[in-house]
């Protein structure tokens, strides 16, 4: 059985910490940010691209060593500073606030953990190894970059609206599911059909994919066979 629950979490407008201000760091606080957290870095010093997010009041800065009152009120923490103690101090204080925590590269201190995350607007395929192997989950990711293209972006934004009208005329809950299937069985082999519930021309389905099994792409059968590491 997987080590770990997959999940996708809303963090808008939430606290997050980082404890670190190297690169490491820099990617973790970028990588909130984009989930529009409100992230708070404590470190004694920072890299540029870290000061450059401090200076346009994006991230909040304490210029200073970790200490337990930092944890406080927030939802995520994330100890990046690569010393074993400082780790250990981070991953205590944040369970004792009722926060989840990452130590990079030290899992047993963790409770969640980062995978390589596939990003196409809204769309976002995010694969784990449960820790295991880092460089084959990026590998995979990498396969799948050319069979999932920026086109999915628009794709999924189309999907949703027409959906959304799709399932307003519906009367059930298997209805209403119904309704939402014919929209991406439309969407993604309707043979330039109209989506159920939206009228002619209200919406376009700009670049949908012409194929949407990973085994009909080139390339997809060598991805999907190493993943069985």
């Amino acid at each position: 059985m997987p080590d770990y629950f997959p999940a996708f979490l809303d963090l808008r407008g939430r606290r997050c910490l980082v404890v670190g201000g190297g690169a490491v760091a820099d990617r973790k606080v970028h990588g909130l940010l984009q989930c529009g957290a409100r992230v708070t870095v404590v470190s004694p010093a920072l890299v540029p691209a870290l000061s450059r997010l401090v200076a346009a009041g994006r991230i909040e800065h304490r210029a200073r060593a970790f200490r337990k009152v930092d944890a406080r009120g927030c939802v995520l923490v994330v100890s990046a500073t690569g010393v074993a103690e400082v780790d250990d101090a981070v991953a205590q204080a944040a369970r004792r606030h009722g926060a989840l925590v990452n130590a990079v590269d030290r899992p047993a201190r963790c409770d969640f953990i980062y995978g390589s995350v596939l990003r196409r607007g809204e769309l976002q395929i995010a694969v784990s190894t449960g820790g295991r192997a880092p460089a084959l989950a990026r590998e995979i990711r990498r396969r799948l970059e050319p069979v999932v293209g920026a086109e999915y972006a628009a794709l999924v934004e189309s999907v949703g609206r027409a959906r959304q009208a799709a399932r307003a005329t519906a009367s059930t809950p298997r209805a209403r599911l119904a309704a939402g299937e014919r929209v991406v069985a439309l969407a993604l082999g309707g043979g330039g059909k109209e989506p159920v519930g939206v009228s002619r021309g209200a919406t376009a389905w700009p670049g949908r994919p012409e194929r949407t099994g990973l085994e009909e792409r080139p390339g997809c059968a060598g991805a999907l066979r190493t993943s069985g590491g």
